[in-house]
């Protein structure tokens, strides 16, 4: 009873193992991050009404798409588009440079964030407005030009 017990177990941990590398080798990364959307616009009046707190997050939020967003334009701005898309080969050197791609871009961000953090709640609030709305419109004509671009 041991025996088999060990064996299964042995067993199991196998093809976990094998499962799990093929999972990081298999499916090709997408070049542009899924979470980059934005849930909603917003006008001057509703930014208006917030309190500080929020316009900050709002800040931060259209921030971070811009950040993940903007290097990648040449290739689309939709998420879910691969190397293979644009026939790049899926080489281990080329995977290899996009993981590295999404690791400074997390950085900076993340970098960026601890330094705003601290900063921006000095900001005047219709500064902060007047940045938010600069944003939503930066990410406004990027939708258009997602839609003009054949991907």
């Amino acid at each position: 009873m041991k025996l088999k017990l060990v064996f299964f177990s042995v067993i199991f941990l196998l093809i976990t193992g094998v499962g799990t590398a093929q999972n990081r080798s298999g499916a090709p990364k997408s070049i542009i991050n899924k979470d980059v959307a934005i849930s909603k616009y917003h006008d001057l009046k509703e930014l208006e009404d917030m309190q500080k707190g929020k316009l900050l997050e709002l800040y931060t939020e259209r921030m971070e798409i811009i950040i993940k967003l903007l290097p990648s334009i040449a290739f689309g701005i939709k998420p879910g588009i691969t190397m293979s898309s644009f026939g790049i080969p899926d080489s281990k050197e080329n995977r290899s440079a996009l993981e590295d791609h999404h690791e400074a871009t997390s950085n900076y961000f993340t970098n960026t964030i601890a330094f705003q953090s601290r900063i921006l709640p000095y900001s005047d609030k219709a500064n902060l407005i007047a940045a938010i709305l600069f944003y939503e419109q930066v990410l406004k004509s990027l939708h258009i030009y997602g839609q003009e671009n054949k991907f």
